[in-house]
């Protein structure tokens, strides 16, 4: 570590304009605000819907929007209003990024666009994400996580081998496509430092997506003239799933040739190394289905506990199978302080976790808590007024 590491994490100093709104856009801020940035919630006097999902104890402060919105501040303006515009202007002209996830013909029509925004803050990092590229058919087509789920293929490769398609349990393209549009503000940030220049950024979210599922699933799609199917075989018809134990469920992945050499050599299957050649990668990957159905049927000899103590040994890739009330006390996580509790001042003891990302010279913690609506206006309208 070199010098002394400043507590405020590598955004500091840049502020972020935030409209978005639900899941999506409030991810992607929530980085930027973890690493550091002074992310301004900008929301309307209903507040953002996410407020009443979740687990809540207080109106408008569900689990979900404590999660994906500590570290920022809240302002209410009504951009209806022409007053509550100018307020908008104001602290554009102050900002070095704006997001929002607003159908772009909608944003236009309340004045900031790209274009409007540009001539207040020449060099204005400005984001959207939208639901289909706009230079595309279905730019003015609704979308929503579900949506984008089944469009982009998520949705059909999952439910493979399924008596009927199945939505992932897990806002997957919002989150997802959340990560990229953070990313993507930060690489215009770094351009921006070195240029002067701020852009314009859209994440479509089907493209996005579409990118996401086919990055290990184009297969014969690589090849124009290739007469083999999409996907990657090795997941979609390996049979790559959990394993019954004697007293639950294991997830045991031997992957390389010293993996399923020492796994098969331990239970006393060492006829397998030979039989399903494991020494040679291609020919162990075109039985790669052989190979798991084998192990699908030793691992109900022995108990989970067991199972995990004999990887461990062998240094093959092993782990229970978590329920969500069971992380809390997962050893590793307990271990590095991921959870962590707090006294919220308006809602009482609240349990959230750490930023998972560490920085060396930029340490990023929980710096503010999630804001009540409009929690941060007045403070925020001083700060605009007075630079």
């Amino acid at each position: 570590m070199n010098g002394t590491p400043s507590m405020n994490g590598p955004l500091a100093g840049i502020r972020v304009v935030d409209l978005t709104s639900v899941v999506l856009g409030p991810l992607a801020t929530h980085l930027m605000a973890d690493f550091g940035a002074d992310v301004i919630k900008v929301e309307s006097p209903a507040g953002d819907i996410i407020r009443s999902n979740g687990v809540s104890r207080k109106r408008g402060m569900g689990s979900i929007y404590l999660a994906l919105n500590r570290n920022k501040r809240s302002i209410v303006l009504d951009l209806k209003d022409e007053k509550d515009k100018d307020r908008l202007r104001k602290l554009i002209a102050t900002a070095d990024v704006l997001v929002h996830n607003m159908r772009v013909k909608a944003i236009e029509r309340l004045g900031f666009g790209y274009d409007a925004v540009r001539e207040l803050k020449p060099d204005i990092v400005y984001c959207v994400a939208t639901g289909f590229g706009q230079d595309g058919p279905y730019r003015n087509k609704p979308a929503f996580d579900e949506i984008i789920q089944a469009s982009c293929g998520f949705v059909g490769v999952s439910s493979l081998g399924k008596e009927q398609p199945e939505y992932s349990p897990n806002l997957i393209a919002d989150k997802t496509v959340g990560l990229y549009m953070a990313n993507a503000v930060m690489a215009a940030m770094v351009h921006r430092y070195r240029s002067g220049q701020g852009q314009y950024i859209e994440v479509p979210m089907l493209e996005t997506m579409a990118s996401f599922v086919l990055a290990e699933h184009m297969g014969g799609l690589s090849f124009p003239d290739s007469d083999e199917p999409a996907g990657y075989k090795r997941i979609v018809k390996g049979g790559r799933r959990p394993y019954r134990s004697r007293d639950g469920w294991i997830c045991v992945l031997p992957y390389t040739e010293a993996h399923w050499i020492a796994f098969f050599n331990a239970v006393g299957k060492g006829e397998l190394i030979e039989s399903f050649e494991v020494g040679d990668r291609q020919k162990r990957n075109a039985r790669i289905q052989e190979l798991y159905a084998a192990v699908a049927s030793i691992t109900p000899l022995k108990t989970t506990a067991e199972w995990i103590a004999l990887c461990d040994e062998l240094d093959i890739p092993v782990a229970e199978i978590q329920a969500l009330e069971d992380l809390p006390s997962h050893p590793h996580l307990q271990s590095v302080g991921f959870f962590e509790e707090s006294d919220h001042p308006t809602v009482g003891p609240i349990c959230q976790t750490r930023p998972p990302i560490q920085f060396s010279a930029t340490p990023v913690g929980l710096r503010r808590h999630a804001p009540e609506l409009g929690e941060n206006t007045e403070e925020v309208l001083k700060e605009i007024s007075a630079e």
